[in-house]
């Protein structure tokens, strides 16, 4: 069962923090408080985050130090960051934000009903793909012993169940893209959508190795 998703708040001012779970308090998902680019990591290495919403300028390792961190590690890569700032240097300092690994940007003063509906974004793909992992591992065990207790049709409806919903993550996905680039066809546009379709692709690759005649069923993403 998918519990609540985690969000992970990064910011040394505690007034930062206090303001951004106001904003989020909304969307009833747990937030998760650091204080620095230490205690984030510490946080990231026992616990699973739909999103990180990091501040860029922190006393010792900064935002960008601590998003290098998070991208060279297996378990943390796929973590979408959320940078905030309360400085625009201009373009190169917002480049150097997407270069980290971060899947958009957002200066400060932020609009709190426009960073409520991006995280919303990214907390509502990692419960499907929460509940795709445990369909698909849920599936595979019945495969695996489908001769033996005779589950093989309850199997192929589980597969095609399981199928559909992914197809319609897919479809959720390619209009998130299409109205992105509409909005907007900024790095950070391009940069989210990459994500999701990287994510989706895992998850087909996945499910069509479950298929009968497949082979064995390679590692689901999220499970190495």
């Amino acid at each position: 069962m998918v519990q609540k998703a985690k969000i992970l708040l990064v910011d040394d001012r505690p007034e930062n923090l206090l303001a951004l779970e106001a904003i989020l308090s909304a969307l009833d998902q747990t937030l998760v408080r650091a204080s620095s680019g230490e205690e984030a990591l510490k946080a990231l290495l026992t616990d699973d985050f739909a999103v990180i919403l990091l501040d860029v300028q922190m006393p010792g390792m900064d935002g960008f130090e601590t998003a290098a961190h998070i991208k060279r590690r297996e378990r943390t890569r796929d973590i979408p960051i959320i940078f905030l700032t309360a400085i625009n240097h201009g373009p190169h300092h917002t480049f150097r934000g997407y270069a980290a690994g971060a899947v958009d940007y957002i200066s400060k003063p932020f609009d709190p009903w426009v960073l409520r509906a991006k995280v919303s974004v990214f907390v509502e793909l990692y419960m499907k793909n929460c509940k795709l992992r445990e369909q698909a591992a849920l599936l595979r065990l019945q495969l695996e012993g489908g001769g033996e207790s005779g589950h093989g049709k309850e199997s192929a409806g589980l597969l095609a169940e399981l199928s559909a919903r992914l197809a319609a993550v897919e479809e959720q996905a390619e209009a998130l893209s299409k109205q992105l680039d509409d909005d907007s066809a900024d790095a950070a546009a391009v940069a989210t959508a990459a994500h999701l379709e990287r994510k989706l692709t895992g998850l087909r690759r996945a499910l069509d190795a479950l298929e009968p005649g497949a082979g064995a069923a390679p590692s689901l993403p999220g499970q190495s």
